[in-house]
This record gives structure tokens, C-alpha cells and sequence, in this order.
């Protein structure tokens, strides 16, 4: 009975949940930071007063640091001494697929609304209180995979053992 619920495969689920997580949002955060960058580099070359007021990057960033805390929080769950029931690694890998992915939607949108945005900034400085806007709803998709993979978390703590 205890091997059919603690399997010793059951733990690959759970850093298969680490590394989704980490992965996943690090590429979305990567794609932000590339795409918005290119626009802020294209405002440089004309008003280069403008450079620090461009903050899609930022935003961007913030999408991988949501993937490290749902990695670190997957991680200290694992215990090599202790049994790991496979409900708990099913649990681990949706949660950090719903962290990485909603990261990888965020990091699309923060990138393509950052570049569309900041190139706009230079000929209209009025767009700039509707860009912000734009990226805080853009970078609220990552943070609803935050909040679901934290309650995900949550709930494989409390699995008995096995």
C-alpha cells in the first residue's frame, strides 16, 4: 500500500514542477525584457532623457522572480528522507506549470505592449499613464499563476504521508 502511493518516481513530478516553473517564466521574463528593450533602445537613438523612464523592463523582470519563488517554496517541500506521495508530485507540477506558463503570457504581453508603447512615448509623452496601465494589467496574468500555484503549494502540504 505505501508503495503504491509514495512510488520512488514520485518525486520527479515535483522538480518536474521546480524546473517548469523557473524555466517557463525565465523564458516569458527573457521575452519581455528582449522585445521591450529593442523599443527602448529605438527611444535612445532619438531622446535619450526618455531611457529611464521606460519600465516595461522591470515589469519583465518581475515575471522570473514570481517563477523563483514558486520553485523555492516546490523545492522545500522535497525531502529526500522523507516519502513523497505521488498525489503531491501531481499537485508540485501543475503548480509550476501554472506559474511558468501564465510567465511565459505575461512576459509575451509585458514585451510586445512594452515595445509598441515606448516607440508611441517619443512622439506622444500623454501615453505614458495608459502604458503603465496597459503593463500592470499585463503583469497581473503572472501573478494569477503566482496565487494559484502558492494555493496549489498549499494544499500538497497537506496530503497525509504515506
Amino acid at each position: 500500500m505505501s508503495s503504491e502511493l509514495c512510488p520512488p518516481y514520485a518525486p520527479f513530478f515535483g522538480f518536474a514542477g521546480v524546473a517548469s516553473a523557473m524555466i517557463f517564466s525565465t523564458m516569458g521574463a527573457a521575452f519581455g525584457t528582449a522585445k521591450s528593450g529593442i523599443g527602448i533602445a529605438g527611444v535612445g537613438t532619438f531622446k535619450p532623457e526618455l531611457i529611464m523612464k521606460a519600465i516595461p523592463v522591470v515589469m519583465a523582470g518581475i515575471i522570473a522572480v514570481y517563477g523563483l519563488v514558486v520553485s523555492v517554496l516546490i523545492a522545500g517541500s522535497l525531502h529526500p528522507s522523507n516519502d513523497y506521495p505521488l498525489a503531491a508530485g501531481f499537485i508540485h507540477l501543475g503548480a509550476g506549470m501554472s506559474c511558468g506558463i501564465t510567465g511565459i503570457a505575461a512576459g509575451y504581453a509585458i514585451g510586445l505592449i512594452g515595445d509598441s508603447c515606448v516607440r508611441a512615448y517619443v512622439h506622444e509623452q500623454r501615453v505614458f499613464v495608459a502604458m503603465v496601465l496597459i503593463l500592470i494589467f499585463a503583469e497581473v496574468l503572472g501573478l494569477y499563476g503566482l496565487i494559484v500555484a502558492l494555493l496549489m503549494n498549499t494544499r500538497a502540504t497537506t496530503i497525509g504521508g504515506c
